[in-house]
């Protein structure tokens, strides 16, 4: 199982937060945002962020560091190293299963992700038949978007996909595209662009807290 870095907001929570990070970076890249997210009438949510694997990534001259999948090149439609997106997907399943073990519904699950790790939990969610609270996948893109299919049975989730629009990382355009299969392959999703770069900004944690309430409340 991926270490992990965890924070709870209260005791005994009873929903999960899983959250994924970008190329590069580890499990505490996003910790410092829960204080910023979190509203003081929520209910307690415990936020799980998972260190990837260290690895070697070709686009970056070989050079080892933690990414969920080796980047073989520019082009978005096949940049991405399926196999090790795969990898991931279902390494990010066993912490899935270790927070229902733990007491937490499987619909009071979240899956969050910035860039690649926003890639692996698209991707998670067109293979997931068990049920989820949501998405929130943040800069980032569906990898494989022109072949991408639910599996039969797939469950309905929501999706939060917010970008920059002067991402130099992952294009503007790449993520629209992406956000539009989501679409067309049934997914309900809330697209939220901000003047920024490869990056979050104070308005996109004000609306993801939005959509978070109107999760958490529904409850």
């Amino acid at each position: 199982m991926l270490q992990t870095v965890e924070q709870e907001t209260g005791a005994s929570p009873q929903w999960s937060v899983i959250w994924l990070h970008g190329l590069g970076a580890d499990g505490h890249d996003f910790a410092p945002i829960v204080p910023e997210l979190v509203r003081p009438h929520w209910p307690a949510l415990r936020f799980v962020f998972p260190h990837a694997p260290v690895r070697p990534i070709t686009i970056n001259n070989g050079v080892p560091m933690r990414g969920w999948y080796d980047i073989v090149g520019m082009d978005f439609r096949s940049r991405a190293d399926m196999a090790g997106v795969r990898e991931s997907v279902a390494q990010l399943d066993v912490l899935i299963a270790r927070e229902i073990e733990r007491g937490i519904a499987a619909d009071h699950i979240f899956l969050a992700g910035f860039s690649q790790g926003g890639a692996v939990i698209l991707s998670a969610a067109l293979e997931r038949t068990a049920p989820l609270a949501g998405l929130i996948a943040l800069s980032t893109y569906l990898p494989d978007a022109e072949a991408a299919r639910r599996v039969d049975g797939a469950v309905d989730v929501p999706v939060f996909m917010a970008h920059g629009s002067g991402d130099p990382v992952i294009p503007l355009a790449v993520a629209e595209h992406s956000a539009q299969v989501l679409r067309t392959l049934g997914l309900s999703l809330q697209w939220q662009r901000y003047p920024m770069a490869h990056q979050v900004c104070a308005e996109e944690i004000q609306a993801l807290g939005d959509w978070l309430q109107e999760r958490l409340g529904a409850a």
